[in-house]
């Protein structure tokens, strides 16, 4: 009974650290400001079954796409496979669904299917990743870090489905050398091919190469569980819900402020201008200048990123040499939130270092978009980039007054002549003199 003791404390502290991680990733994304997103759930749970579920936007790249679902689908049906060794740990059984027959050899058997699927998908990543030098996995904010956590990722998923195969191959040759001790399951089809990697080795060889894999699975999916949270692989928890969140309308609509709103309708005679000198008014921040001005749903894209690059690949400021790179704008604004969350561990929730999001965003990457939604609309996860962009943009404009010249001379020709072009409202309408004289030569 000493290893299910050592099993569960093991279980018990893989637990208690995820949580604990998870727990400090929700604390910093309810940093930002609220939003209610609560509306047309029927839109929002459709945009999960084909977003999410059926991974319809990964299909737009039919091969990456298919690999994708290979892990996908794979990595959740083997794991389905962890209820029978979390049962085995705690109560030092053996394969405790054994007996439910032949249907728990078909199980095995297409968890088997899956996990050699879930090993070639991640070769074949590994070698687009490293050998065949893809582009967007190459771009100057993949640096060190993101490309050894990409491949950190993919070399521990392989490992972890060939210790699967490991341990059912040797426990099927114990079945035969020690029948009383392990119960027969019927043939496993994959791992009976590795059967004669095992088959000259003694019977206690054969058992500690069996526990070694086993462990090595549980201990293994315990580890990367707790990596999770410090890689980009935690996509796979906040996809759903990020989706579900969706921006429901046009992606590139700027949210009104309010008091702006009211300011205009001042202005136009809408409404009337209410002044009480004894009030004392909060003053009004304009846009973002940092994580904590940007929404908790704008701060949960930035974790869900999965840095596929699909967004920068698309993005035309990109392509045509700007710095702007949609994947740069995520990436900076969870590392952004991350150091503030640290900071707030280490010196309490009032510790500034004053710095901001434009330590890491510079202002030539902000005004370089075009608002197209290119990136929203390629993004797997539907990350809505823009928004943190306008944001940041709106802060430039309205709080620095630091916008580009061409932006400010705009500005000033609306100002002054009710239009952006240098004209006054006097002659605005000379256009029509030349269609005049033409009509009356015809």
């Amino acid at each position: 009974m000493i290893s299910a003791f050592i099993f569960i404390a093991i279980l018990a502290a893989g637990v208690w650290f995820f949580s604990k991680n998870v727990g400090t990733i929700s604390r910093n994304i309810k940093l930002g400001r609220d939003i209610d997103l609560s509306d047309n759930k029927k839109e929002r749970w459709r945009l999960v079954r084909n977003i999410a579920i059926a991974q319809g936007k990964m299909l737009k790249n039919p091969i990456a796409g298919l690999l994708h679902i290979m892990v996908y689908v794979g990595f959740i049906v083997v794991n389905f496979e962890m209820l029978e060794i979390l049962i085995d740990g705690i109560f030092h059984t053996h394969r405790f669904f054994a007996p439910i027959g032949s249907l728990y050899t078909v199980l095995i058997n297409l968890f088997e299917l899956f996990a050699v699927a879930v090993i070639l998908a991640c070769f074949i990543f590994l070698v687009r990743r490293n050998v065949l030098g893809i582009s967007r996995f190459h771009s100057t904010e993949m640096t060190d870090w993101p490309r050894v956590d990409a491949n950190t990722i993919l070399v521990t998923e392989i490992l972890l489905m060939s210790a699967f195969l490991t341990m059912n191959a040797t426990d099927s040759l114990l079945q035969s050398n020690m029948p009383h001790h392990y119960v027969r399951t019927g043939n496993f089809l994959i791992s009976s091919i590795l059967q004669p990697l095992f088959a000259d080795f003694s019977t206690l060889t054969l058992i500690s190469i069996e526990r070694f894999a086993w462990w090595f699975h549980i201990i293994g999916v315990l580890v990367f569980l707790n990596y999770i949270p410090y890689s980009k692989h935690f996509h796979v928890f906040l996809a759903f819900p990020n989706i579900f969140y969706s921006k429901l309308f046009p992606r590139t609509q700027m949210d009104n402020m309010d008091s702006v709103k009211e300011e205009v309708k001042i202005m136009l005679g809408m409404a009337e201008e209410n002044f009480d000198e004894n009030a004392e008014e909060e003053p009004i921040a304009f846009g973002a200048k940092d994580v904590k001005d940007l929404t908790w749903k704008q701060l949960m894209d930035s974790y869900t990123c999965t840095e596929c690059g699909r967004c920068t690949a698309s993005c035309p400021a990109n392509l045509t040499g700007k710095k702007l790179s949609p994947r740069k704008i995520m990436m900076d604004t969870r590392d952004r939130l991350q150091q503030i969350g640290a900071n707030i561990d280490r010196h309490g929730q009032e510790f500034s270092d004053g710095k901001s999001l434009f330590d890491y965003i510079s202002h030539e990457e902000l005004f370089a978009c075009t608002t197209c939604n290119a990136c929203t609309d390629q993004c797997p996860v539907n990350i809505d980039h823009v928004s943190v962009i306008l944001e940041m943009r709106r802060y430039v404009v309205m709080e620095e007054s630091a916008a580009p010249s061409p932006l400010n001379m705009m500005f000033t020709n609306i100002e002054n002549n009710g239009a952006p072009w240098q004209y006054p409202i006097s002659e605005r309408a000379n256009w029509r003199n030349d269609l005049f004289i033409n009509e009356q030569a015809n």
